[in-house]
């Protein structure tokens, strides 16, 4: 093996390490904060948008962290709604609210 390739094969190891941390830190912080379901499509998420991220005629080097944000903003995607609905519901239940109430806002969820 010549010093050039040694090289690169050093470089892809650490390119490697560097993702699988990444990938490691991510999973772990969804799991906690959405649970292992929202964890599991983040992941998928993360792999996918590192696969594109590396063919061409995209970037040919792998940068973990910006397929992180990636994978972030379709998590975020995923549970604005279900955020949105929650926070709804708090609010009818804390206020009361004869319009939270009325079936007009069902009629709008229901859209």
């Amino acid at each position: 093996m010549d010093e050039k390739e040694l090289f690169r094969n050093s470089a892809c190891e650490e390119q490697i390490k560097t993702a699988e941390r990444e990938l490691s830190a991510f999973v772990r912080a969804v799991t906690e904060l959405f649970g292992p379901e929202q964890a599991r499509l983040s992941a998928e998420d993360w792999l996918l948008e590192l696969e594109r991220m590396d063919s061409p005629p995209r970037a040919t080097r792998r940068v973990p962290r910006a397929v992180t944000v990636v994978a972030s903003a379709r998590l975020a995607n995923r549970e604005t709604p279900a955020l949105d609905h929650r926070a709804l519901a708090k609010s009818a239940d804390a206020k009361g609210s004869p319009i939270l109430s009325s079936n007009c806002l069902a009629s709008v969820l229901m859209v």
